[in-house]
């Protein structure tokens, strides 16, 4: 099992952070551009227990995988969804998205991703498993969050 965490500080409201994890595919793709579909399969009134359906594209790869969402906090200071699926019947993930709002403009992201290795040999491969994809993927998050925040000020 490999776990990482990263924050940052976005200089965005919380509710545009919030978006890009409980919006749209036009939304979700912002941000994760190889999500090409994101439907949902069962919906429950409190979130908890609703299951989505994802296709994910990498070069000619196409992976489809249910995502059913485990804990999650819809609150003005603060949000929170946690998910968990198994990617390409290999790799257990459980990603945690988390938004604490600082003021009207500015949020804390946190986000938190655990991948349990499903057979022996990605055991062994997910000792070399690095950080940088997590550092990369809360990056984009501000990066895209601060330019649309950006862009609808100057409107």
């Amino acid at each position: 099992m490999k776990k990482w965490t990263k924050d940052i500080e976005i200089d965005a409201p919380i509710e545009q952070v919030w978006k890009f994890f409980d919006g749209s595919l036009n939304d979700i793709q912002k941000i994760m551009p190889n999500v090409v579909e994101h439907r949902p399969v069962k919906i429950t009134n409190e979130q908890v227990g609703s299951v989505y359906r994802q296709t994910y594209k990498q070069g000619e790869r196409i992976d489809e995988y249910d995502i059913e969402t485990l804990e999650y906090v819809n609150e003005n200071n603060k949000k929170r969804k946690k998910i968990g699926y198994v990617f390409a019947d290999m790799v257990e993930v459980t990603a945690c998205y988390e938004l604490n709002k600082i003021n009207d403009n500015k949020t804390l992201f946190e986000y938190t991703i655990i991948n349990r290795p499903l057979n022996w040999q990605l055991k062994l491969f997910s000792l070399f498993a690095k950080k940088k994809p997590v550092v990369e993927f809360v990056e984009r998050v501000k990066n895209t969050a601060e330019f649309e925040a950006e862009t609808e000020v100057s409107r």
